[in-house]
């Protein structure tokens, strides 16, 4: 080819988005000044799905969400909130944060409930629930479900579409808080395409129970629960059956008393697991090629052993290195994991939260504006909100 070829070649869209895919972040988010075709390419739905799929896509922190679990689940006449107290709370780290935070639009939302992409899932269980759109600042009412759960368990993600529209899905799975457990579950799922909920019943090959108000964490489609038990609840719709697999959690070695726990999604998009106690945290990471979804008659005593320790780290020794913050370490539990990301964690000491990188031990403070020093730390789940970072234009369709 001649160089006066190259000049047709970037013309044409599909060959123009071959090569821009193949570039690095740092380096595409530039070509967006190139021209409004090139602004209109990058921003599209699908540019963003075909670059999302090469490389991982960064994330930046906009603040913390409480959620207030003494309000969840009650009558009318149970424990009531006070008017001082906001119903979805935010702990602003950001200047977008702020903006969010004083815009008026959370007042409208009911109580936070999670979060996928960007978009927020609000609303008031069991009938009432909003999904909220940061990049187009509107708000899409859910109708009601047909099932009435009076304790559930909920799950929210964006599906991955290589076309212009956004697609999500909703779940929620009612939990049953009786003492006797069953091998049967039942669901409402929602999708954004059809508009519609729809219900079906999961079974498993053993006897288990939801752990109620709780949100499953979302890997690649595939929905992970905590159950009753010391178990994780692994559910894959895409498999086209309707059975759920149990998984036994690592106990550990630093204490057999943990005070705090979650799940998240590694770097390398494995399902990691951290719970924490008053000696230190342990992060395990569980092997995604040692589980098979597709079998009704995979069981938790299968599955137990397929976890890998990745970090153990002893909070003395983490303040030991850090002597600054030596005044907080007297109450220090793990809070939550950064998307997809396994070398950093938050966590938490007395109102104050940290991040802290797991292999150097080395803490960093997070600065956020609000009451966090309010916070009632026993009854809350704080929750970080994460955006992706990815340019955005008017000129574009909705996406």
């Amino acid at each position: 080819m001649n160089e006066n070829d190259v000049h047709p070649a970037l013309t044409c869209d599909d060959i123009l988005c071959e090569i821009l895919l193949r570039l690095p972040e740092k380096s595409v988010f530039k070509c967006i000044l190139v021209s409004k075709r090139w602004l209109h390419l990058m921003c599209s739905s699908s540019f963003r799905y075909g670059y999302c799929t090469r490389w991982k896509t960064n994330f930046h922190l906009v603040g913390f969400f409480v959620s207030n679990h003494l309000y969840l689940g009650r009558h009318k006449n149970g424990i009531q909130r006070p008017p001082s107290e906001p119903a979805i709370q935010l702990l602003s780290t950001s200047d977008e944060g702020d903006v969010l935070k004083f815009s008026g639009v959370l007042k409208q939302l009911g109580y936070f409930i999670d979060s996928s992409n960007g978009l927020l899932l609000c609303g008031r269980h069991p009938m009432t629930y909003y999904v909220w759109n940061p990049m187009t600042k509107q708000t899409y009412q859910l109708p009601q479900p047909r099932q009435y759960y009076k304790n559930l368990c909920m799950a929210f993600f964006i599906e991955n579409c290589s076309d212009e529209t956004l697609h999500y899905k909703v779940i929620r799975a009612r939990c049953d808080c009786r003492l006797i457990e069953v091998n049967t579950v039942s669901v409402e799922i929602f999708s954004s395409a059809t508009g519609m909920w729809k219900h079906f019943t999961l079974t498993c090959s053993s006897p288990f129970g939801l752990s109620p108000w709780t949100v499953a964490t979302v890997i690649n489609g595939v929905i992970y629960w905590f159950a009753k038990q010391g178990n994780i609840a692994i559910f894959d719709p895409h498999l086209g059956e309707r059975c759920i697999v149990l998984v036994k959690l690592p106990t550990g070695k630093l204490s057999y008393d943990y005070d705090e726990n979650g799940v998240g999604e590694s770097s390398d998009g494995l399902l990691q697991y951290g719970q924490s106690s008053n000696l230190g945290i342990e992060i395990w990471v569980l092997e995604k090629e040692q589980v098979c979804f597709s079998s009704s008659n995979t069981s938790h005593k299968d599955l137990k052993n397929r976890w890998t320790l990745r970090y153990r780290l002893s909070f003395k020794a983490m303040w030991k290195q850090n002597p600054s913050y030596g005044k907080h370490s007297k109450e220090s539990q793990i809070l939550s994991f950064l998307p997809q990301n396994s070398d950093y964690v938050f966590i938490r000491s007395g109102c104050y939260i940290f991040r802290c990188h797991l292999s150097s031990k080395r803490l960093e403070v997070v600065h956020s504006s609000g009451r966090g020093s309010s916070i009632l730390w026993d009854f809350s789940k704080v929750v970080p909100y994460f955006r992706p970072v990815w340019p955005h234009s008017s000129i574009c369709r909705n996406i």
